[in-house]
């Protein structure tokens, strides 16, 4: 029996109807699996990233085949190997969701602050938009993160609220069971 293998897959491109089809499909005749995957469209911009998983020959066929595969359908690729993703089934999931005024830096606090309380980050979506009420720039963001067993939730909910106190952010924070 082949042991399974992993490799990552980043796909830019201009959007267009129908890229996701030739992606998926490309992956399904090298008979690999998606584990998961993400899209998202920045200004005219399609990006795509996938977690595949197959067997060595399955894994080597995409390796092959994507670079001219990409190059017909004007796309800019990256691939890597991993390993299969760690559970993190004894960490708590936590959503924490700001909303303010679009200051420059103010994701970098936020991350940063993350960081030092050794706390992973999931997932992160960050959006501007323009508040006609106010006439003002602002953003809207949304991160999932993993707390050890461990973290003193409390605690680490009252520094998260100062410092969106002090970055004028409206944050909630909610388990995500």
């Amino acid at each position: 029996m082949q042991q399974t293998q992993y490799l990552v897959v980043t796909a830019i491109g201009t959007d267009r109807t129908g890229i996701v089809s030739d992606l998926t499909r490309l992956v399904n005749d090298c008979s690999c699996n998606i584990l998961d995957s993400r899209m998202a469209i920045f200004g005219k911009e399609f990006t795509f990233i996938m977690l595949l998983s197959g067997d060595r020959v399955a894994i080597s066929k995409v390796e092959n085949t994507l670079p001219s595969t990409s190059h017909e359908l004007g796309l800019l690729t990256m691939m890597k190997r991993t390993t299969r993703h760690v559970d993190h089934t004894d960490d708590l999931t936590f959503g924490i969701e700001y909303v303010g005024p679009d200051i420059p830096g103010t994701l970098n606090t936020v991350t940063e602050f993350l960081t030092e309380q050794g706390v992973g980050i999931a997932s992160l979506k960050a959006d501007a938009f323009h508040d006609e009420d106010n006439d003002m720039s602002k953003h809207a963001t949304c991160l999932t993160i993993r707390l050890s067993q461990s973290t003193d939730v409390e605690q680490f909910t009252s520094k998260l609220n100062s410092l969106c106190d002090e970055l004028n952010q409206q944050v909630t924070i909610h388990q995500i069971i």
